[in-house]
């Protein structure tokens, strides 16, 4: 099953003061164990809402909305895709990174919230997805994963 976890961010983040080394180490660790047990398929922080834009459509209107965004708790800092067993194990790899996060705010009792969402099977969509979609998304996403590797060489 896959999951995405979705880090949410906080005023410090969205001020854009990076992490501190101590949560910098504590996440990486946490990924790196993650990644050496085959868990990990992608995941990265994000710049503040400040560097970013929407877009909207209303009635084929289209609009850009450039950052920041008010609701710093409806914002996202950062995601990793996993890929575990069961819900179960997703959230037992959500508690420890909520617990990096933590260690490197200096403080076990800090707050935290990570939210976690699987990513639907092939079946979910029953037979509107075709053969010939399923096919083309492994293609799409192979070239994807061939791109990402580029990118971060």
């Amino acid at each position: 099953m896959r999951f995405m976890m979705i880090f949410k961010a906080n005023p410090e983040s969205e001020a854009g003061q990076p992490p501190t080394e101590a949560a910098l180490t504590a996440m990486g660790l946490v990924m790196a164990e993650m990644a050496e047990k085959g868990v990990l398929l992608a995941g990265d922080g994000l710049l503040p809402s400040s560097h970013g834009f929407r877009l909207q459509l209303d009635e084929g209107n289209r609009r850009v909305v450039d950052g920041p965004f008010a609701e710093t708790k409806e914002l996202i800092a950062g995601f990793c895709l996993i890929e575990v067993a069961s819900r179960a194990e997703a959230e037992e790899w959500g508690w420890r990174c909520i617990a990096a996060d933590a260690l490197g705010a200096g403080d076990p009792r800090s707050s935290g919230q990570l939210e976690i969402r699987p990513i639907p099977p092939a079946d979910y969509f029953g037979d509107n997805y075709t053969e010939e979609a399923q096919h083309r998304n492994v293609e799409t996403f192979q070239k994807a994963a061939e791109n990402l590797q580029k990118s971060s060489t």
